[in-house]
Formats: structure tokens, sequence, C-alpha cells
């Protein structure tokens, strides 16, 4: 009953609604005072062919002959009466047949959908509503964040001006108001000013229109906002942005830092003092070896939490045999991980005499890469089919899919392959592509969709980088700046009190990995930070654990030691 009230108040309320209800009754008047002029006439000549009927009778033969019912109970049978019934009949197919339902769709049933549509996304919040976050464009990165929005219960909304747009929306089971985002009484609508964050991730003309109307209506609130530019950075700077990214460039910089060798180690979160980093397996010693054979942890002071095996990340175990094209996610201070890059890196310097990187897609993210590369003197080419760019010696004009252009930039000798199009289904071909060419090339690809990640690796890709998943974690860093990153539902870095159980123990005594599959990376107390405890020094009964498992192994552990 509500919603029908407030269905009734769109049409009583808005101008447009109005006109076409008017319009719509001025329409039925003229109907009605046609079929009364007909039913008159039909008397006339029933009259005149000296037949008699009743005003009611008039009116049920006008009907059934305007909308060719035809039941031919009652005829004429001069040709004049005849005559009329075409005129009748013909004037009914227009008027009923054609004009009364496109009439009626057009200005009463259309506007009555849009008014059920408008009931349905809101056009304000709630004067109560804090610490939320707005997200002003519906885009792969949005809704990534907003996953991870939910698991650590923040409240959201996306904002749009589109109707049909906001529907959309609506329909995938996200939340939305309806407002123009550069109206600044839609900010004071939904809030801003009591917000946790304002996320831009647009082009950067309306980026910087959102973050000039935003500061109009509230001066505090934070604001982020990607950028597609280099020399954009500035400008986007200027409204009061509080964080502006350039997520294509930081994508390229990304993808080039893992073709490095391995004595570079490619940190991907940290969490105080402890750093957790990628190693890839490939031209090291680790390969065929196990992890109780490699012994990471007693000679390198680094714990080995993961490891990505062609996009899926594996719990590790003593007997877990390292190939060649897997990752090894581990987990100890920067010190002890740059030792470690330094000592597995031995065998990689000597087996790449030219460590060359091929990049397929000249764009910003792989001229990001290009540039990250060249600052470390590692030799690249770049295939890029159109020819706008600036012709060097590290360009080369053509198809990545022909053959030809791929020998020519050097696939039969290239170390690895950086994927950087901005279509899915390209790069979903073109790993497919090199990894049949060379199997034992490294091939690193740039996704769009996150539902594409798992064909790129089935496709050959060793590691896969989304551009939605990389921005929607660094928005969310600065909203939860002390917690450490999900890198995946199968691998969470978090953190516990020392439960009681543990005062005096060792983590040998405890054995928390073979119960729990969880791994002790650091233990925090007070002052004190201490990564990869020593196995055998008992614990004390303070202080917080730093943990490493997947979200089973965390619920695993809660219920082994702490409920």
């Amino acid at each position: 009953m509500k919603l029908f009230l407030v269905q009734i108040l769109f049409f009583v309320r808005n101008e447009k609604a109005k006109k076409n209800v008017l319009l719509l009754g001025k329409f039925f008047i003229f109907l009605a005072l046609i079929i009364t002029l007909y039913s008159a006439i039909f008397h006339l000549l029933m009259v005149y062919e000296e037949q008699k009927y009743s005003w009611i009778t008039g009116f049920y033969w006008t009907l059934t002959v305007m909308s060719t019912l035809g039941f031919g109970d009652i005829t004429f049978s001069t040709d004049l009466g005849l005559l009329f019934t075409l005129i009748v009949l013909l004037s009914g197919i227009i008027l009923m047949l054609i004009m009364l339902p496109f009439t009626f769709i057009q200005f009463f049933y259309a506007p009555w959908l849009e008014a059920q549509s408008q009931t349905r996304t809101p056009h304000a919040l709630p004067d109560n509503t804090k610490d939320h976050v707005i997200l002003t464009n519906f885009d792969p990165l949005s809704i990534n964040l907003v996953k991870k929005l939910k698991k650590h219960n923040y409240k959201y909304c996306f904002v749009t001006g589109d109707q049909q747009k906001a529907m959309e929306i609506y329909d995938h089971g996200y939340k939305v108001v309806l407002g123009e985002v550069d109206d600044p009484e839609t900010y004071s609508k939904i809030q801003a000013d009591q917000a946790a964050l304002v996320v831009a991730t647009a082009d950067d003309l309306i980026n910087t229109n959102i973050s000039f109307t935003v500061r109009e209506q509230c001066q505090n609130v934070p604001i982020a906002t990607s950028a597609d530019n280099e020399h954009s950075l500035d400008i986007l700077n200027f409204p009061g942005n509080t964080h502006v990214f350039p997520f294509m460039s930081m994508l390229g910089i990304i993808m080039a830092e893992k073709t490095l060798p391995v004595d570079e180690a490619h940190i991907i979160g940290r969490f105080e003092e402890l750093c957790v980093a990628e190693f890839p397996v490939r031209d090291t010693d680790l390969i065929e070896q196990t992890l109780a054979q490699a012994n990471l942890r007693q000679n390198l002071g680094i714990t080995v939490i993961g490891i990505w095996e062609r996009g899926k990340i594996l719990q590790p175990s003593a007997d877990t045999m390292m190939k060649q094209t897997d990752i090894l996610i581990v987990a100890g201070s920067e010190e002890a991980i740059n030792n470690a890059g330094n000592t597995l890196s031995v065998s990689a310097i000597k087996s790449l005499s030219e460590p060359t990187v091929l990049i397929l897609g000249g764009g910003r993210v792989g001229e990001a890469a290009a540039g990250f590369l060249d600052m470390r003197d590692i030799p690249y080419m770049i295939i890029e089919k159109h020819a706008s760019l600036q012709n060097t010696a590290h360009h080369i004009y053509g198809d990545a899919a022909d053959i030809n252009t791929l020998k020519k930039a050097g696939i039969d000798r290239a170390h690895s392959v950086i994927i950087t199009t901005h279509d899915d289904a390209m790069n979903i071909y073109l790993s497919f592509y090199c990894r049949q060419l060379r199997p034992d090339i490294q091939i690193v690809s740039r996704s769009t969709m996150e539902r594409t990640i798992p064909k790129l690796h089935r496709a050959g890709a060793d590691l896969v980088d989304s551009s939605a998943a990389m921005g929607a974690n660094y928005i969310m860093e600065l909203l939860e700046p002390s917690d450490a990153s999900y890198f995946s539902e199968a691998l969470n870095v978090f953190t516990v009190p020392v439960p009681r159980e543990f005062a005096g123990k060792t983590l040998t005594d405890l054995d928390v990995r073979e119960k729990t599959k969880c791994s002790i990376l650091a233990i925090k107390d007070g002052g004190t930070f201490i990564t990869t405890p020593d196995p055998n020094t008992p614990f004390k009964n303070s202080g917080e654990l730093i943990l490493a498992g997947s979200s089973e192994s965390e619920k695993l552990f809660h219920q082994e030691f702490i409920e």
C-alpha cells in the first residue's frame, strides 16, 4: 500500500507525469465524444430504416464495430447504413487498436514503470548514516572494492544520475542512490560530510568535476580518485583530493617487477616490521626440492606461507615439491627477505645472460612497464600495432598475434612476456599463443575482469594482475591502514592475542601448523617485534601473534586455541 501511494505521489508531483496524464485524459474525452457521436448517428440511421433501438444498444453496436468484434446481431440494410458501418470500423481500427494502446503506454504505463523504478532507487540516505563509502562509478574496480567493504563491515552506496544505470546497479544487488554526481545537493542528501571516503574512478575530467563538487559541499571528507594520465596528477590534486592513484602506471610497474631476477624481492604487503614477498622458483636451485629440503626458515629466516601455482594458492607442507612455474609467498623481515633474494638468485644470475622482456601492447600499462625496466637496465621490446608511438629502438610496430612479429621482437630468446592489452579476450589468446611458442617462458598477463583470471591461467599465464583487484586493495588500505591485505580467500594475514594455552610452550610443542594449517609469522609484545620466531623459544602470556593461512585455517585456529 505504501509503495502504491508513493507511485501516486509521483504522478501528482512530477510535472512531466502530470502533463502526460492530462494528455491521456484529453484523448479519452475525445474518444468518448466520438463514441457518443457514432451512437447518435446510429439511432438516426435506424430510424431512417424504420428500426428502433435503445441508447444502450447504440453504444453497444458502436463499441463492437470500433473494436472489430462485429457480432453481427445488429446490422444495417441500406447502403447508407453500410457506408456508416465502414467509417465506424476504420476509425475504430485507428483510434482503439492503434492510438489507444500507444497513448496509454506512452503517457501512463511507461511513467508508471518509471515511478516504480524510482521507488526502488532512493534519492537520499538517512540522516544518521555515517562512516560509509560513496562510489561514483560502477566499474570492475568498484565492484571488487565493494566485496572488501562488505568483508570489513563498511556501509557503501553507488551514486548515479542515470535512472536506467541505477536500476542496473540495483538489479545486480548493490546499494544505489539516484542523483547527479556533479550536483552538490546530491552529496548533501547522501551525508557525504559524514562519509569515511568518496571514491571517483571515472575518467580524469569527470573525476575532477566530482572532486570540486564534493569539496563545495564538505571540506573534510577524504577523496580517492584514479588518474588515467600522468599529467593529470597535479590537476586532480588541486581540488583537494586526499589520494590520487595512477592505477594504470602502477599496474605496469607491478607487472614489470615480476620479471626481475629473484635477487630483487617483490614485496606485496607489509604488517609493521613484517614483510610479505613473492619469490619465483624459476631459475633457482629450489626447483625439484621439497620445502623440508630447502629449509628456508632455518637457513634464510623466511617462512613460506603459500605457493602460487597458476592462479591457485596452495597450502605449503614439508613434502611440497617446488616446480619451475611456482611462486613462493614468503614472510619475514625486510632484511631477511633481501638476503634470501641475494642467496636464491645465484643460479638465476648465471642463467640469464640477457634477461630480455617482451611487452605486448604499448599503451599506458605497457609504457609504464617499459619505463620501470629501462631504469633497471633490463633489455625489453614493445610490440604495438598502432604507429602513434614515438619510433625508438625498443618499439616494433605490428600485430602481436603474428608469429613473424613475435620472432622479430625476440620471442625465441626472451626470458619473460608481459601482456598488457585492455582486451581480456586478446590477452587469453596471446597467453595461449606465447605458451605454445615457448613452453618455458614466463608469462605475466593483465586482466580487466576478475572472472577472466582463471581462463588466463588455463591459457598459460604464470601470473595475472588485475587492475580492479589492485586498485581495490590500495583504496581499502586507506580505510584499514593497519590491517593486512587479503591476498585471496586462500591466504589471509591476521592477528590474535597470544592464547593462554601458549604460555610456557614452544612452537614445537604446540604443532600449530599441523593442527590448523596456519603459520606463525611474527610475535608482537610491547615494543618488541620478532619475525620468524624460534620454534624452541617458549611463549609469554602476553602480546599478539601474526599468522597466515586460509579463511578456513583462521577458523580452525580460533576453535583450537581461543574459543
